[in-house]
């Protein structure tokens, strides 16, 4: 079978490509192949059409390719809260309490992720259009095996934006090369903003009914890497270095060390709430949908 992730060179949906690489979804009765596909739109598209078995991936993308909650579930998440950082060039006047006032800035920002960008500025009260912001792809960040985060913090050191969105392993690089600092910190962040949506583990309604066992090994193999990792965050460094560049893979431990206080499968009604209505206000769906409806109740029943 095939998981998949749109960013591999990260910590976003590291407990998924830990599980896959440290064999413990092999342990777990399941043979699955770890591939790259970005962006998570794509990603997405491809789950519902059955090109892909599971998708780790932001737990708001099923409703670019299913709006109505009809074909994709989450099964369980890879961590807690929106899960990226808004990073910018070192000179520039911005700071967290000031977002509304930024003007003429280029933000690169992938597709998908995007929109927790757009949504947050919206709550701070910018008007995106009329302050001469722009939201937009990293040139190249779709080019190949390539990591957006890292991709990013290149461009934001060769002048080409002035500040990105994306995944702490981009934050992480334009900080210790001196080209960036975090403005926002979502996953930490005191606002609404930071329940907006999560990195999650998902598959169709007919992976969840036809592969029953391939589904529960996998949630099983997420909730094995998560607690590994708790309790050992080096272990970072052995899957960074089968699988990322020299660089990256001696960051990716300190970087997850950080997160591992939000490594928790169960999804709460209070997260579906949030990520359903982020949903709504941004325009992906018009409709309601119950906690059911968005998680699978074959996958909550494992988390314990």
């Amino acid at each position: 079978m095939r998981l998949v992730v749109p960013d591999l060179v990260s910590n976003s949906y590291f407990p998924a490509i830990a599980a896959v690489e440290l064999g413990f979804m092999r342990e777990e009765g399941l043979d699955v192949e770890l591939d790259l596909l970005f962006p998570v739109t794509d990603a997405v598209a491809a789950l519902r059409d059955g090109a892909i078995d599971f998708l780790a991936g932001s737990a708001h993308a099923p409703v670019y390719a299913d709006p109505g909650w009809q074909d994709v579930q989450l099964l369980g998440a890879l961590a807690r809260n929106m899960y990226w950082f808004l990073v910018v060039r070192p000179d520039l006047d911005v700071e967290r309490t000031t977002l509304a006032r930024i003007t003429n800035v280029r933000i690169g920002a992938a597709p998908g992720p995007d929109l927790g960008l757009r949504r947050l500025l919206a709550a701070e009260g910018l008007d995106i259009a009329a302050a001469g912001v722009t939201i937009e792809p990293v040139r190249g960040a779709d080019a190949g095996n390539v990591s957006f985060g890292v991709t990013a913090a290149q461009a934001l050191a060769d002048g080409r934006i002035d500040a990105f969105w994306a995944n702490g392993m981009g934050a992480e690089v334009a900080v210790r090369r001196g080209v960036g600092r975090v403005v926002v910190d979502a996953r930490r962040d005191a606002s609404p903003a930071s329940l907006f949506t999560f990195p999650a583990l998902m598959a169709t309604r007919r992976t969840i009914r036809d592969e029953p066992d391939a589904t529960a090994a996998a949630v099983r193999g997420i909730a094995r890497a998560q607690s590994e990792l708790r309790a050992d965050p080096g272990l970072a460094t052995d899957v960074g270095r089968a699988l990322f560049p020299a660089m990256e893979a001696e960051l990716i431990a300190d970087v997850v060390a950080r997160d591992v206080g939000f490594y928790e499968q169960a999804i709460s009604p209070e997260a579906v709430s949030s990520l359903v209505e982020f949903t709504r206000a941004s325009g992906l769906t018009s409709g309601d949908a119950g906690y059911d409806d968005v998680v699978s109740p074959a996958a909550h029943k494992l988390w314990a």
